[in-house]
């Protein structure tokens, strides 16, 4: 735990508690026809924007620990900024990073990995860089013919959410020419598997644990349609159906005479790619867990070397074997709370609750301080999200007014998810509804805010339902489809994000910082509760 914090020079804290609402993927569009944001009607943040303070923040590329400012942020990284008032070179970077100077290919694991009966690479192929990207695939596949593996497998997880709906093509075509063009002197490189990344193995907060047992069939068990190559499976896949999406395609397996060229075995290899931890845990632990799994029943579970790309829970060791080390996060607004003695109330439902939690807190598990911390979970639906575009934030906010009311809390943080989790399915009505959604339940927020004479912070954590078509990166002009109609974009946004100070007493004022990012949000928390930020951290919003 760091040291106290000094009371601030000219900020007191307020009677009531200090309200972060982070509005997830309702960024700043460009306010045309599909954007969801601007296209909704939303009274009570134009009321908010029109009558408090507010400014823009960058929350993708450099801002947020990305390696360029080409890179969409994500929930991940504007949490990790957010929450510990600094910018931390991320998994993108620091995956980079090891690959450029060779370090990944020196390390102990990846030399155990090489030299198992056959490798298999597990993670998702596009070049999204969110969780995975294709070309780290193609560095460790390169890694691993010059370390002299003779049997390679790869199971493609499709994206079709951080990039085009119907993409894969573009990625597992080139993959496959790779891995024929690669298996000559005695090599086999295939892909084995596959499916879509919303269906099969990336499930997050156990929300779905069946996802997960798809995959386990899928991979290791060599259980789906069969088909001669991950191409063949796309194209017949998209065929069929026209309107899936790469998120949606079912398992798939590649046989050869009948027989799946890729199941997992005893003695295998398996090194999942992903860089990003929430969607990676859950299969790890199906890998790695023993006595303790009873999520779902796995059969023979093959005795492996199993490693992760990075080590994706720091708290819980998961996995064990891991190739690049995840961010070193200390002194996050969280501990420096606790460490004041502040009592905090955190609230989401399962598809962001590790957001406002584990990411917040600088990827750790559990409580700060579970004397002075109070987390709470609502169950998030398990149906389509485009068909329940509310979600669960009447439900979150619920429990957010409650904490607000009882006097219990000096700092209260939520996320609600609607304008992201929509925004992922494409669906431009739906996201308008979301964003519509949303902010009636920030207008009860604020009122439970006014009244406890405290202070409320409206911001987010990344674009995506401010964009909901694909654009002409030039004319910037919607892509159509077949059918006439604008592609839609499943994809988070470079877009800025809006902060809104809402202050029951009227004294707080916006501070002129250059440029800010998402990391002034986390210092402006601690500034507002009456604390002298740390001197390392972003400048804070309020003076």
């Amino acid at each position: 735990m760091p040291q106290p914090l000094a009371p601030h020079p000219t900020l007191r804290r307020p009677p009531g508690p200090v309200v972060l609402c982070i509005l997830d993927g309702v960024g700043i569009g460009d306010g045309g026809e599909d954007d969801a944001v601007a296209t909704a009607r939303t009274p009570v943040l134009d009321a908010l924007r029109a009558a408090h303070p507010w400014t823009k923040l960058a929350a993708h590329g450099r801002a947020v620990g990305m390696p360029s400012d080409d890179d969409m942020g994500n929930s991940e990284v504007g949490h990790n900024a957010i929450g510990c008032g600094r910018v931390f070179e991320q998994g993108a970077s620091l995956v980079v990073g090891a690959i450029r100077s060779g370090a990944l290919f020196e390390t102990p694991v990846w030399a155990e990995l090489c030299g198992t009966r056959t490798l298999h690479l597990l993670g998702l192929v596009s070049d999204g860089n969110v969780h995975s990207h294709v070309e780290h695939l193609h560095a460790l596949i390169d890694g691993a013919a010059r370390a002299g593996v003779r049997r390679l497998r790869v199971h493609a997880l499709t994206d079709g959410r951080d990039v085009d709906a119907r993409s894969a093509l573009t990625w597992l075509r080139p993959l496959e020419e790779k891995l024929a063009a690669l298996s000559t002197g005695g090599r086999d490189y295939r892909v084995g598997s596959g499916g879509g990344r919303m269906l099969v193995t990336m499930d997050r907060y156990e929300a779905e644990w069946a996802m997960v047992e798809r995959g386990w069939r899928c991979h290791v068990q060599g259980q789906g349609r069969p088909f001669a190559s991950a191409c063949e499976a796309v194209e017949t896949l998209y065929a069929e159906n026209p309107k899936v999406d790469d998120q949606w395609l079912p398992a798939f397996v590649v046989t050869e005479g009948g027989e799946p060229v890729g199941r997992i075995e005893d003695g295998d290899g398996v090194l999942l790619f992903n860089f990003r931890g929430d969607r990676a845990i859950e299969i790890s632990r199906a890998f790695e867990e023993r006595e303790t799994f009873h999520a779902f029943d796995r059969g023979h579970v093959p005795d492996v070397v199993y490693a992760g790309m990075m080590q994706y829970d720091g708290d819980l060791k998961l996995p064990t074997r891991f190739l690049v080390a995840p961010p070193a996060i200390d002194r996050t607004v969280g501990e420096y709370l606790a460490a004041a003695g502040l009592r905090t109330f955190a609230c989401s439902e399962t598809q962001k609750f590790g957001h406002v939690t584990y990411f917040f807190n600088g990827n750790r598990s559990g409580y700060v301080d579970e004397r002075l911390e109070r987390y709470v979970e609502i169950p998030s639906d398990t149906l389509p999200f485009d068909e329940r575009p509310w979600m669960k934030c009447a439900e979150i906010t619920d429990a957010v007014v409650q904490a607000i009311g009882s006097g219990d809390y000096d700092h209260v943080r939520l996320n609600l998810a609607n304008g992201d989790m929509v925004g992922h399915t494409g669906v431009l009505e739906s996201a308008r509804v979301a964003v519509e959604a949303v902010d009636l339940q920030v207008g009860r927020i604020w009122e439970a805010v006014k009244a406890a004479n405290g202070v409320l912070f409206v911001t987010a954590d990344h674009g995506n339902a401010d964009e909901m078509w694909m654009k002409d990166k030039k004319s910037k002009a919607a892509k159509l489809g077949p059918d006439g109609r604008p592609l839609p974009r499943p994809s988070h946004t470079l877009n800025p994000v809006p902060f809104v100070i809402c202050d029951a007493r009227g004294e707080l004022r916006l501070a002129d910082v250059a440029d800010p990012g998402l990391a002034s949000a986390g210092t402006t928390v601690l500034a507002a509760l009456g604390l002298q930020p740390p001197d390392d951290y972003a400048p804070s919003l309020i003076g």
